[in-house]
């Protein structure tokens, strides 16, 4: 019965012309995106250690760029860190870590030197966790209204917990949206 249900469900969507997929696609690309955005100042039992979240705009970011060119995956980083900077502070910029998470992610699948899994991709997070955290606190850095000992403090806590956190959560992320893109597109 199972096996029917999922047959029917990915007939569907195989049988749906090529403009409506591309429409269900934004749709559901775009959700996704606003799901992230709302659980990111989100506080819930089990997404909190040491005062930090999980970073879902990074996962999300990561989980495009697996199957995705460099560009788009930089490009798409830069946006949501804008769009992050605008639910927070302008500076330091979260463009600027997102779009090179993109870059780097996309990088590391072209150069097949990750495969499309769950550890995989959880590995990835907890180092692009740590590189984003890092590209923010030299921000802090150049900004100079704090000692450079106490962002290093601040940094090593910040993106430790960081990284524990949206690599423990990133298959929460990672595997419905892999498998809607890889079912909306198999080609890809």
């Amino acid at each position: 019965m199972k096996r029917s249900l999922k047959n029917s469900w990915l007939d569907r969507v195989s049988y749906l012309p090529a403009d409506q997929r591309t429409i269900l696609n934004t749709g559901v690309t775009i959700a996704s995106v606003l799901l992230c955005l709302l659980l990111l100042p989100t506080r819930l039992p089990g997404m909190e250690l040491l005062h930090i979240t999980p970073d879902w705009l990074l996962i999300w970011v990561v989980t495009w760029s697996i199957q995705r060119t460099p560009t788009q995956s930089c490009f798409m980083g830069v946006v949501l860190g804008l769009l992050q900077d605008a639910m927070t502070a302008p500076w330091p910029t979260h463009a600027l870590s997102l779009g090179l998470v993109g870059l780097l992610s996309s990088y590391l699948q072209k150069q097949r030197l990750i495969i499309d899994d769950l550890v995989s991709v959880a590995l990835v997070v907890f180092g692009m966790a740590i590189v984003a955290e890092t590209v923010l606190a030299v921000q802090f850095g150049i900004m100079g209204d704090r000692s450079l000992d106490d962002i290093w403090i601040d940094h090593q806590r910040i993106a430790l917990a960081s990284a524990i956190l949206s690599s423990l959560w990133a298959p929460a992320l990672y595997l419905p949206l892999s498998h809607w893109w890889k079912l909306i597109n198999p080609n890809n």
